[in-house]
C-alpha cells in the first residue's frame, strides 16, 4: 500500500505502487545547447492504481503551467495524426450536423480546420499561447486557457455546443472530476462529447512503459471511467478503438438520457474478463519494462561492439521516458531524427542527444536507427525508405525488441 495516496477519481486512499520510471527530466523540456551549463530540473515518476476504481495515475504531479504554458508538440507534423483528424471531422459533419464545435486541447488547429472550412461555428481551447498563435494565423478562432469547469460554466452562459471534442488531453488534467464536470456544464442536452486517449489495457499488454510521463497523468480503462463519468449526469454511449498511440480508445459521452450500446457492454465485459479490476492484471509490468531495458542495452552494447553506427528517430515525449528510464544517452547514439522544426537543434531531457531534421537520417546514414516513434512506425518506414534502400536498420523496442 503506498504512504499518503488518494485516488484524484475517487479520493480513496488505497493505492498500489505498479510501475517507478525513476527520477525523470519533463518529457517535454527540450534543451538548448547553451542550457547545459543550467540545472535541469527531474521529478519522481510513478505510476500507481486505486484499488478501489482502478484508475492508473502517477503519484507526483508537475503544475500543468510548467508543462503546458509554452509548448513544442505540434499535432501537424504527423502525417498519420493529421490523416486520422481529418478522416474524423468528415465522419462527425456527416454523421452529427454539428451547429457548433468546441476542441479542447486544440493545438495548431489539426482538427478544427475541417470545421472552420466550412463555415461551422468553433471555438478551441489551447493552454500553450505560441501553439495558439499558430491557429489563429490560420483563421481557427482560439483562446488560450486551461478547461476547467469554471471556464465551462462561462462559455456555457452564452452558447453550449452540441460537440466536444478532445484528443489526447483528458489524461493531461489533473483533476479528472473538474475535467468531467466541465463537459456536463457545457454540453448541450442532446449533445456529445467525443474524447480520444490511449487504452491503459493495451498499455499494459503490450508493456508501453514509455507512454507514462508527467503530462500524462491518468491511464484509463472503461472499467475506471464508468463510474468517474457517471458522477456528474453523463453516460459513456460508444466505444470505438483506433490504432493510434498504439491502440485507443474513442469514447462518445452524453447526459444520462441516452443509452449505452453494445460495444460499451462488450468492452466492459472484455475488460473484466481480462482482469482489468484487480491487483494481479498490472502486477508482471514492472518487470516486463525492466526485460525491455535490459534486452535493449544488451543489443546496443552488441551493436557497438561490433563498430556499428546508431541514431533514434522521433524525438517526442515517449522518447524521453524511454531514454531515461533506459540510460541510454549521447554516447549510445549520435542524434535524434524528428520532422518537427520546433525541436530541431534543441538535446533530448536527461540523456542530451542533439535532435536534428528528420532528412539528416538518410544524409548521415548510422547503420541502426532506434525508433523511439514506435507508434507510427508505418508511417516512419515508408518515409525512410531510401534510408532503408542503403541498408539502414530500424531497432523497434516495443512491445518487442526487434531489428528491421
Amino acid at each position: 500500500m503506498l504512504e499518503n495516496f488518494q485516488c484524484r477519481s475517487c479520493a480513496a486512499r488505497s493505492g498500489e505502487l505498479i510501475l517507478d520510471l525513476g527520477e525523470q527530466p519533463l518529457a517535454n523540456n527540450l534543451l538548448a545547447p547553451e542550457d547545459l551549463a543550467q540545472p535541469e530540473p527531474r521529478f519522481p515518476l510513478r505510476l500507481a492504481a486505486c484499488t478501489e476504481c482502478w484508475l492508473l495515475q502517477i503519484t507526483d504531479l508537475v503544475p500543468p503551467v510548467e508543462l503546458f504554458s509554452d509548448y513544442i508538440y505540434f499535432s501537424s507534423y504527423s502525417d498519420a495524426w493529421v490523416k486520422h483528424a481529418a478522416e474524423c471531422a468528415a465522419r462527425y459533419r456527416e454523421e452529427f450536423a454539428p451547429n457548433y464545435v468546441i476542441e479542447i486541447a486544440s493545438n495548431d488547429g489539426y482538427l478544427l480546420r475541417h470545421f472552420a472550412e466550412v463555415n461551422i461555428e468553433h471555438l478551441g481551447i489551447e493552454p500553450a499561447e505560441n501553439i495558439a498563435t499558430v491557429a489563429r494565423a490560420k483563421g481557427i478562432q482560439t483562446r488560450t486557457d486551461f478547461f476547467t469547469e469554471k471556464l465551462a460554466q462561462e462559455l456555457a452562459a452564452e452558447n453550449k455546443p452540441d460537440l466536444i471534442l478532445a484528443n489526447n488531453v483528458f489524461a493531461h488534467a489533473p483533476d479528472p472530476n473538474d475535467f468531467v464536470a466541465g463537459l456536463a456544464t457545457l454540453l448541450a442536452p442532446e449533445g456529445r462529447a467525443i474524447l480520444e486517449f490511449p487504452h491503459a489495457a493495451e498499455m499494459i499488454a503490450q508493456t508501453e512503459f514509455d507512454t507514462i510521463y508527467h503530462e500524462h497523468v491518468f491511464y484509463f480503462t472503461l472499467t475506471a471511467l464508468e463510474p468517474l463519468i457517471a458522477r456528474y449526469g453523463l453516460r459513456i454511449t460508444r466505444v470505438e478503438r483506433t490504432p493510434m498511440h498504439g491502440d485507443s480508445l474513442r469514447i462518445f459521452v452524453r447526459h444520462n438520457s441516452h443509452a449505452a450500446d453494445e460495444t460499451v457492454t462488450a468492452l466492459r465485459a472484455e475488460e473484466n474478463e481480462l482482469g482489468v479490476g484487480s491487483l494481479g492484471y498490472y502486477q508482471n509490468f514492472a518487470a516486463q519494462a525492466s526485460a525491455i531495458r535490459e534486452r535493449l542495452r544488451a543489443q546496443i552494447a552488441a551493436l557497438k561492439a561490433e563498430g556499428k553506427s546508431l541514431a533514434a528517430y522521433g524525438a517526442a515525449a515517449k522518447g524521453s521516458t524511454f531514454l531515461n528510464f533506459c540510460g541510454i544517452t549521447a554516447n549510445d547514439l549520435a542524434f535524434v531524427a524528428d520532422r518537427s522544426p520546433h525541436k530541431q537543434g534543441k538535446l533530448m531531457p536527461g540523456v542530451h542527444v542533439p535532435i536534428v531534421p528528420a532528412e539528416e537520417l538518410a544524409q548521415r546514414a548510422p547503420d541502426v536507427t532506434l525508433l523511439l516513434a514506435w507508434n507510427f512506425a508505418d508511417e516512419i518506414l515508408a518515409q525512410q525508405q531510401s534510408y532503408r534502400a542503403a541498408g539502414g536498420k530500424f531497432l523497434i523496442p516495443i512491445p518487442e525488441v526487434h531489428l528491421v
